[in-house]
């Protein structure tokens, strides 16, 4: 029993000799200039109401303390035990879906999204995200190499519950994530370019009768609308995204200075610590500050496909893929819709965004990744 007890912590020391430092730096990064600009967006209008300017940064901190914690877990045990328990993972993440929209979760702005738990807002959607990544690297690593039509709309079931519960939440940003992380672990999964083709029409087909029967939202209409076709929606409606471009713009190379910014100390750009935190950077860090961002975030899933390429066994490529997936979207959408070529919807920008669940969720899928990438030679 002593024996196997060394052997084992003989190995842990190697595996974790094997831990993707460029990886972690990048992420720490990310989550630093995130609290920077968490602090700009919110410190003037959190002390004209006489609070603690410091309340959303101090916040954010304790996230990130938790989220550090989170993330040792997630690379403290051997991830090919979540393919074991991969399918009582994904329903009971189906299960929170359910349950927070009955009396137990909590309602802000008409979203019945999250739940209160010791005075912070858990958002069971998160935790869903990885569920599926987990179920469908599970699922993906036991089919042939080829797949047949078959197996991709067997797939495609799998997202397609959790992405329409989130929807009724109603949440269209984090159901398009969702989405992306099937895609992307399909292609990955060799799936043929047809079967694709043939799997995003019947999604245009549920979309348009989802418009037909009244599932889509009558603001979610207005601000498609609003990007599609600007003239033909009120003022109000282009409001977010005209205040967004202008404190983009206004930024020019190098920007106007940190706590400088005009549209930002003015409290012009609405949700500015979570949407449209890219603002921040923008104006008061210019191109220079955005372009800087931009990078480590190439850096970040650089790596995360990286661990995918190098993983031995198909459950760890699909697990990296799947998570690369959702950060890329993610990431693309936030800054699309910040500098206008995306419609508004509510992903927030990964590390960066104030908020628990969202922060929680990215740094166990960086503690996801670290533990594929250090025991691939196990």
């Amino acid at each position: 029993m002593d024996l196997a007890a060394g052997k084992l912590m003989v190995h842990e020391r190697r595996s974790i000799r094997h831990v993707d430092p460029i990886l972690v730096a990048a992420a720490i990064g990310l989550a630093v200039i995130g609290l920077f600009a968490i602090y700009s967006a919110t410190h003037q209008s959190l002390a004209a109401v006489g609070l603690d300017p410091g309340r959303f940064v101090k916040r954010q901190v304790t996230f990130l303390a938790v989220g550090a914690i989170v993330l040792m877990l997630a690379l403290s045990f051997d991830y090919r035990l979540l393919k074991v328990y991969a399918g009582m993972i994904y329903v009971s993440s189906l299960v929170l879906l359910v349950l927070v929209r009955t009396p137990l979760g909590t309602s802000v702005k008409g979203a019945q999204r999250w739940f209160e738990l010791f005075g912070f807002q858990l958002a069971p959607s998160e935790i869903a995200k990885l569920a599926l990544i987990a179920m469908l690297a599970a699922f993906l690593s036991e089919l042939r190499v080829d797949l047949t039509l078959r197996d991709v709309f067997r797939t495609a079931g799998l997202a397609a519950v959790p992405a329409f519960l989130v929807f009724l939440q109603p949440d269209l940003g984090t159901s398009i994530v969702f989405v992306a992380i099937l895609v992307g672990m399909l292609v990955v999964a060799g799936a043929r370019a047809r079967y694709l083709g043939m799997l995003a029409l019947t999604a245009v087909v549920l979309i348009v009768a989802g418009f037909q029967v009244g599932l889509v939202r009558e603001y979610q209409i207005e601000r498609l609308r609003g990007f599609l076709d600007p003239a033909s929606v009120s003022e109000d409606a282009l409001h977010n995204r005209e205040q967004a471009e202008i404190a983009i713009g206004s930024g020019g190379l190098t920007g106007v200075g940190y706590l400088q910014g005009s549209q930002t100390n003015l409290d012009f750009v609405p949700e500015q610590h979570t949407d449209f935190v890219f603002t921040v950077v923008g104006e008061e860090f210019g191109f220079a500050g955005a372009a800087t961002l931009l990078a480590l975030y190439g850096v970040l899933l650089w790596r995360a496909f990286r661990v995918a390429l190098l993983s031995r066994d198909p459950f760890g490529t699909y697990l990296a893929a799947g998570i690369a997936s959702m950060l890329a979207l993610q990431m693309f959408v936030n800054v699309g819709m910040n500098i206008g070529i995306m419609p508004i919807t509510g992903i927030p920008l990964p590390f960066v965004s104030y908020g628990g669940s969202s922060l929680l969720l990215n740094l166990a899928a960086v503690g996801l990744l670290i533990n594929v990438h250090m025991r691939r030679f196990a």
